[in-house]
């Protein structure tokens, strides 16, 4: 079954926020945590759908990163603000990235895109939804196990789509929060996300792939039970191979990185489903696999 408007997926996990940016409440018996960053325009989503669900935000202990880019940490801060004693917490790489003046940089540029996109400038500026930096609190990595109440977090290095990608695999639930480390939702397919090393991340799929999985939290486009979750690896693998396979090809053809983004970014968003990404953040995308492919090549 597949899960994109907000509500419940497991009696243990609650979906929040929009189809193109979800978020994630782990419910631990005595214990929250938030999963995932989320894009800076759905702040004012969850605030609404917290009360609509009627969590004792009070019990909202940890913020897990899963990685540093701008559409997975944007409502961060503001949370870090509501909740001072959850414990923020991501990869060692993501600590640093999050503090680096550049990186901070660019996450502001690309909010202020996006708040503007979704016509939301006057709620930013009375919620304060500015970037001025993330501070880590807690580092983890590969096999690091934490607890959120009686349910275990159990942690999965999955650089690739970015070297600060981690996932989180709860056993009680049978399900893997992977982030964009097993690609994206896209319509009836899955979109290669790829964005830092292409052979790592089909290491990180394999890796994934070795968990037992009844439930697959994406972090753009929903949830995944049942079949739909226990296919979409197999699928994601399956992406990646004919992705590879178009941006060889592509590149081949043109011998310039500029022409061939252009190239495939426009075959993506033919078959983009309404509300997918903004193309800009799609060539962004595609820019960064064909500069790893073309260096290969």
């Amino acid at each position: 079954m597949i899960y994109e408007p907000p509500g419940y997926v497991t009696d243990r996990i609650l979906l929040l926020g929009r189809k193109e940016s979800c978020v994630y409440i782990l419910k631990g018996k005595e214990h929250y945590a938030l999963v995932g960053g989320g894009m800076v325009h759905i702040v004012p989503d969850v605030m609404e759908q917290l009360k609509e669900y009627e969590i004792e935000e009070h019990r909202i202990q940890r913020i897990l990163i899963l990685h540093s880019h701008f559409d997975h940490c944007g409502i961060v801060p503001f949370f870090k603000k509501r909740w001072p004693w959850a414990v923020i917490t991501a990869s060692e790489r993501a600590r640093e990235l999050l503090s680096a003046p550049r990186v901070i940089e660019t996450i502001e540029t690309l909010n202020r895109m996006i708040i503007s996109k979704y016509g939301r400038e006057k709620e930013a500026e009375r919620l304060g939804l500015s970037f001025s930096g993330i501070t880590v609190e807690a580092v983890v990595g590969e096999d690091d196990r934490l607890c959120c109440g009686d349910l275990a977090m159990e942690i999965v290095a999955v650089p690739g789509h970015s070297s600060c990608s981690i996932a989180m695999y709860v056993p009680e639930q049978k399900a893997i929060f992977a982030s964009d480390a097993a690609g994206i939702p896209y319509g009836n397919h899955i979109l290669t996300a790829a964005n830092s090393n292409f052979d790592q991340y089909m290491e990180s799929l394999k890796k994934i792939a070795s968990y037992e999985i009844e439930v697959m939290l994406a972090e753009h486009f929903g949830a995944r039970t049942g079949e739909d979750a226990r296919r979409f690896i197999a699928k994601s693998k399956d992406s990646a191979v004919k992705t590879r396979q178009m941006l060889e090809n592509s590149f081949r053809r043109t011998q310039d990185e500029r022409k061939s983004v252009k190239e495939v970014t426009d075959r993506l968003m033919l078959n983009a489903p309404e509300g997918f990404l903004p193309r800009e953040v799609i060539a962004l995308v595609v820019g960064q696999m064909i500069r790893y492919i073309a260096k290969g090549m």
